[in-house]
């Protein structure tokens, strides 16, 4: 069953009004009814304000948008969460596998522009409450993490870069560093991004995802196996990559239970209605958001 549920009830809210309508947002509806006073989601592109090529619901700074419209984005999404718009904390990502602990110190980091941002940052962890903890996507794979037993949250962004550097496991590494969360307690979420059914790369990047199998697989049979499930071969020499099932592959390695994951079905690049795709829009388009937090009791 998809765990990335759409959220219908938009309140009214007219185009022509500077605040813009409502936004329309996933959510992980399986955490939402097992655990309180977390909340994890995923925005989509309708709702809020902004003009070609970013309408509406551009949740990032980086890609040219009005700075205003972005931030006007960032609280509507904030609003419709019930956190306060000082809570939006995110990094300024590079493909990589830093992850940052976030303090009640770095609530708002990245709030206001990209050079407030925690610099060279694709992953987030804290167990600080009101704090929303969020990064930004148009194919790349959002990555979300809760222990609901030290109360302790991570969200990362996985391109394939970050993928096969690891930075689900070192997600991971860190809540069990830092929080003392023992992995199978820790329940994790694979959002919305391209699938493979889209998602075609040459050899260069095979090169990266091949090395990655043989450290990451302990024999032949499993290697296959798992080869299986990440990539397919397509018809002009080039290759169909899974980058959901490649995470999905470093969670479990990393010691978090199958059952304690939730894989979307939604291909960012199928669904341009909801989503900005950077392959599907040549590279010209916004970014929606993931988020993660604790609420404040």
């Amino acid at each position: 069953m998809e765990p990335f549920i759409l959220d219908k009830e938009m309140r009214s809210g007219s185009q022509n009004s500077n605040r813009g309508p409502d936004p329309l947002l996933l959510y992980v509806e399986p955490w939402k009814l097992q655990f309180k006073h977390m909340k994890a989601g995923f925005t989509t592109r309708q709702g809020g304000v902004g003009s070609t090529p970013y309408a509406s619901l551009n949740c990032a700074y980086h890609v040219g948008d009005d700075p205003a419209d972005v931030l006007n984005n960032r609280k509507l999404v904030a609003e419709k969460l019930g956190f306060p718009l000082e809570s939006w904390t995110c990094g300024e990502q590079v493909h990589g596998k830093h992850v940052a602990v976030i303090t009640a110190e770095e609530r708002g980091k990245g709030l206001l522009d990209r050079q407030s941002a925690l610099q060279d940052t694709d992953g987030l962890v804290t167990n600080v409450p009101g704090v929303l903890l969020t990064s930004f996507y148009a194919d790349c794979v959002p990555l979300y993490f809760y222990d609901p037993v030290q109360q302790a949250v991570g969200l990362a962004h996985a391109g394939w870069k970050g993928t096969v550097a690891g930075i689900a496991e070192s997600m991971v590494e860190k809540m069990e560093q830092e929080y003392g969360s023992r992995r199978q307690d820790i329940h994790a979420a694979i959002g919305p991004s391209i699938g493979d059914c889209c998602y075609e790369v040459d050899e260069a990047v095979m090169q990266h995802v091949r090395v990655w199998l043989d450290h990451s697989s302990g024999n032949d049979e499993y290697k296959n196996s798992a080869s299986n499930q990440v990539y397919r071969p397509a018809a002009n020499g080039k290759t169909m990559l899974n980058l959901k099932e490649c995470n999905r592959h470093i969670m479990m390695k990393a010691g978090i239970l199958p059952d304690h994951i939730e894989c979307t079905t939604w291909c960012t690049s199928c669904n341009p209605e909801l989503f900005f795709s950077y392959r599907k829009e040549n590279g010209i388009t916004g970014r929606m958001a993931s988020w993660i937090g604790l609420e404040e009791r």
